[in-house]
């Protein structure tokens, strides 16, 4: 299975510019995820960025990298458009948050190998959710997943309600499950749902992959135990960078 992962990784971001190429222990933060995508067993790994200091960091030490369009509202508008850049015969492609350095090669692979199974058009990862600090986390998306192991509804509050029950103990009445941001695309359904206009759910709950629910495309999920380090912030890298913070080398 010929699977290419790309790595959407813009400069300017409103609270941490620059921060694809922030120092991590020696090493910056794309570089950190490229490496960890290469570990995945993917066919190919892929940066797209709208910035040439990020492209040049990336060629520097011996990554693949393409510039597309700064204009791009998505990661995956910017995967697509990579993909279509590149100009290779990739029937599935996989969406690498440039802001997890940390991420498992292993979490990677998982989501690659949704396409194993016949039918599916996109794939993600959920991982369950132990705590009601997560559970009630509006930062934190859950999402409603059927016997299928399909996504039914992504939210940034729980759902269902747990009816007459306190909220602290919600997680044990019910198995709720987070998001874990990786995105699996086959490619002809890649470039169809970049074809699709924000829709009321998108919308109301902030979340791209409603978009593609609400117009009838299936999300494949798969369930990982471990749980992801985004770096939205500089205050988030220092806790990355701190001795205590124990992260790959």
């Amino acid at each position: 299975m010929e699977v290419l992962g790309i790595i959407p990784a813009r400069y300017a971001s409103t609270r941490f510019p620059g921060k694809p190429l922030a120092d991590i222990n020696g090493k910056s933060m794309i570089r950190r995820v490229y490496e960890q995508a290469k570990s995945a067993g993917l066919t190919e790994v892929l940066v797209a960025t709208d910035d040439e200091r990020i492209l040049s960091h990336v060629q520097a030490f011996g990554g693949k990298a393409v510039m597309t369009s700064g204009a791009h509202q998505s990661g995956t508008d910017r995967c697509f458009e990579a993909y279509q850049l590149l100009n290779e015969p990739y029937e599935f492609i996989i969406n690498i948050q440039g802001d997890e350095p940390f991420i498992r090669p292993d979490q990677i692979h998982l989501a690659a190998a949704c396409f194993e199974r016949p039918g599916t058009q996109l794939a993600t990862l959920i991982k369950k959710i132990n705590t009601p600090d997560e559970l009630f986390n509006v930062n934190a998306p859950k999402v409603v997943i059927s016997k299928a192991k399909e996504a039914l509804y992504f939210s940034r509050n729980p759902i269902p309600y747990c009816r007459n029950v306190p909220n602290d103990i919600w997680h044990q009445q019910h198995t709720y499950y987070k998001h874990i941001g990786i995105y699996g695309y086959r490619a002809d359904i890649l470039e169809q749902i970049t074809q699709l206009p924000p829709s009321s759910l998108e919308l109301a709950e902030s979340l791209e992959q409603l978009r593609w629910l609400e117009n009838g495309f299936r999300i494949t999920t798969a369930l990982t135990e471990f749980d992801t380090i985004g770096i939205d912030t500089p205050e988030d890298l220092l806790r990355v960078t701190s001795s205590e913070f124990r992260g790959p080398s």
